[in-house]
């Protein structure tokens, strides 16, 4: 059984990360200091890498695959998928400040987007706290001035608790503090919605809904 689970993970995961390459387009959510950053370049991919994941995918349909999931936590070997793993979270718990900073961010930037999605928004701002360039705390970096378009002073709107949008994205948000699960676009600082075309000189990692990522 836990082979099945790990080769169901590796399919999922694999895909993404297939997607997450592929997917293009432009538009905002964080803003930086472009004068600090190095020249944009289209992150390129390597052909050898894709065949290697299609060839994993083959094997996993087989019920052939064995390995083990490495770039997510002990909990993620348990789960046969990221909805598998948000469905094990106690969302009843009562949150600290940093938690439902996080969890408001998930809550109103990436509302109603793929579980996917919501991860990725959450670790990049994980990423920023613990990355010395930004806030060092989770509410910091979601309150830092003109980088969320939701963030009205030093406030967010009212949150709909009890719905299933905040239910998800406090379970994301205790997964990815927990290191549960790694992002498809694992290591991005940066992010914005696709409707915008901020010009920024970063580089673009991939996207996932209607989130472009950046390094």
């Amino acid at each position: 059984m836990l082979k099945f689970f790990r080769a169901t993970s590796l399919v999922a995961v694999s895909c993404i990360l297939v997607s997450a390459v592929f997917t293009a387009d432009a538009s905002f959510a964080f803003g930086n200091d472009q004068g600090t950053y190095s020249k944009a370049n289209t992150a390129t991919v390597d052909a050898t890498q894709i065949a290697a994941e299609r060839a994993q995918l083959d094997l996993a349909k087989s019920g052939k695959v064995t390995a083990t999931i490495a770039d997510n936590g002990d909990d993620a070997l348990s789960a046969a998928s990221l909805a598998d793993l948000v469905d094990t979270q106690d969302v009843r718990d009562s949150l600290s400040n940093e938690e439902r900073c996080l969890a408001g961010a998930v809550y109103f930037e990436s509302k109603g987007e793929s579980l996917t999605g919501q991860l990725a928004v959450a670790r990049v701002i994980l990423a920023r706290a613990n990355s010395g360039r930004f806030p060092s705390t989770l509410c910091g970096v979601v309150f830092q001035k003109s980088q969320f378009s939701f963030v009205r002073g030093a406030g967010m709107p009212p949150v709909r608790t009890g719905s299933k949008g905040w239910q998800e994205a406090v379970a994301i948000s205790k997964i990815a503090l927990n290191d549960s699960w790694k992002s498809p676009v694992e290591g991005a600082l940066f992010f914005h919605a696709r409707h915008v075309t901020p010009g920024w000189n970063l580089t673009r990692i991939g996207s996932i809904d209607n989130h472009i990522f950046y390094r």
